[in-house]
């Protein structure tokens, strides 16, 4: 029998092979149990809970401590080994690794590459670790956290300072949108000393836009964090964000006739309020999708950088409108 006690080479992180140790009792399948069971003794493992069965370099079964154990006297390693184990490759995602390991109820996974070398075994204790690992990962990614657990446990009890350090930033931001949008409104103060009623919508216009953002921002925010790109939402919810623009518009255009009398006024309350639910929509999946590109948690930036650009882009809009359709 030969006992191997060199550790796995490693290659990429978070792969089967990461966490796979020739650190393992190995015998061929002729061996007799018991004299396999006899060299264990003494030998320090990182783990004995499995005998991988070799012929060369080759597995050809895994036998289990308890297999060995309850083998009756004489018997071989090929009358008690699994001679089709679950095995996974090199390469394979330690986590669905671990999950493989779990559903066949095995102590732990052989790792074979393509040619059918054995390259080490995953010991029960890893599978048990990276399962955990998972476990807090999901958890995190659920609570809205892209990092760890331990990343968004720091951010909910760090101190004043750091919370100012995270938030006020992006709140500048929006103070100088803030101060931009007041220097728009004055570029058309024309426009707004002719018709006063065009003033009374901009909040309105503003505040839908900023809505209909906040809630495909949210969606994107927490797709992200479960591992949905922005890829997969990006067509569906541009086609809401449009839909959702004809319905208030809608909506909006007899309500503003009403109020005014005037049903171009009207007519650029209601492309004004197509037209920017429509962007806003776009521009709240595409902040998320950059930041988390940038490695920055969307949690902190994208709310109040989409609320600036969506505000900016609606007051544009609004006015261009209000510009073509008064004159």
């Amino acid at each position: 029998m030969e006992l191997l006690s060199q550790s796995a080479p490693i290659t990429g992180p978070g792969t089967a092979l990461d966490h796979a140790t020739a650190r393992v009792p190995t015998a061929a399948a002729g061996d007799p149990v018991a004299d396999v069971l006899s060299a264990m003794r003494g030998v320090e493992f990182v783990s004995a809970a499995a005998v991988a069965v070799l012929d060369g370099d080759r597995l050809t079964g895994v036998a289990t401590i308890e297999q060995m154990l309850g083998a009756p006297d004489g018997a071989l390693l090929r009358d008690v080994m699994d001679a089709e184990p679950p095995v996974v490759s090199p390469a394979t995602d330690q986590e669905e690794a671990a999950w493989q390991a779990v559903e066949r109820g095995e102590p732990g996974l052989a790792v074979v590459d393509d040619d059918g070398r054995f390259r080490g075994f995953i010991p029960p204790q890893t599978l048990v670790a990276v399962l955990l690992q998972e476990h807090r990962e999901d958890m995190a990614r659920l609570g809205g956290f892209l990092d760890s657990v331990d990343a968004a446990r720091a951010t909910s009890v760090e101190s004043v300072a750091r919370r100012l350090w995270h938030r006020t930033p992006w709140l500048v931001v929006g103070l100088l949108g803030a101060m931009l949008s007041a220097g728009l409104m004055a570029a058309f103060e024309a426009q707004l000393d002719a018709v006063l009623a065009v003033a009374y919508f901009v909040p309105g216009i503003v505040y839908l836009a900023d809505a209909v953002g906040t809630q495909t921002e949210t969606l994107a925010i927490r797709g992200l964090s479960v591992g949905v790109g922005i890829r997969r939402v990006i067509v569906p919810e541009s086609i809401t964000g449009l839909s959702v623009g004809v319905v208030l518009g809608a909506l909006m255009a007899p309500v503003v006739a009403l109020m005014t009398g005037d049903w171009m006024l009207a007519a650029a309350v209601a492309v004004a309020v197509f037209a920017a639910s429509a962007i806003a929509t776009l521009v709240a999946l595409a902040l998320p999708w950059l930041l988390n590109r940038l490695g920055v948690d969307p949690a902190f930036g994208s709310g109040p950088l989409a609320t600036v650009v969506q505000d900016l882009l609606s007051i544009v809009i609004y006015l261009a409108a209000v510009t073509a359709f008064l004159g």
